[in-house]
């Protein structure tokens, strides 16, 4: 018995249309991640920054009680 013809009707999508579709799916996919990646990288940065602050601030507390 032969193989079914495809569905080639307008409103069926070509194999080409489906793999556009996909790449495009793959595309808008990679940049959320990039800009998840860069949203972590900022907050990153600015937790750093923070946390350099505390410790030095520490320190200040502690050079200053032992010098009381």
């Amino acid at each position: 018995m032969a193989e079914p013809l495809p569905d080639t009707s307008p409103d069926t999508p070509s194999a080409v249309d489906r793999i556009d579709a996909a790449i495009a799916r793959i595309e808008t996919a990679i940049a959320a991640r990039a800009a998840a990646g860069d949203a972590l990288a900022r907050r990153h940065a600015a937790l750093k920054a923070r946390m350099a602050e505390a410790v030095t601030a520490l320190d200040d507390v502690i050079a200053r009680g032992t010098t009381a």
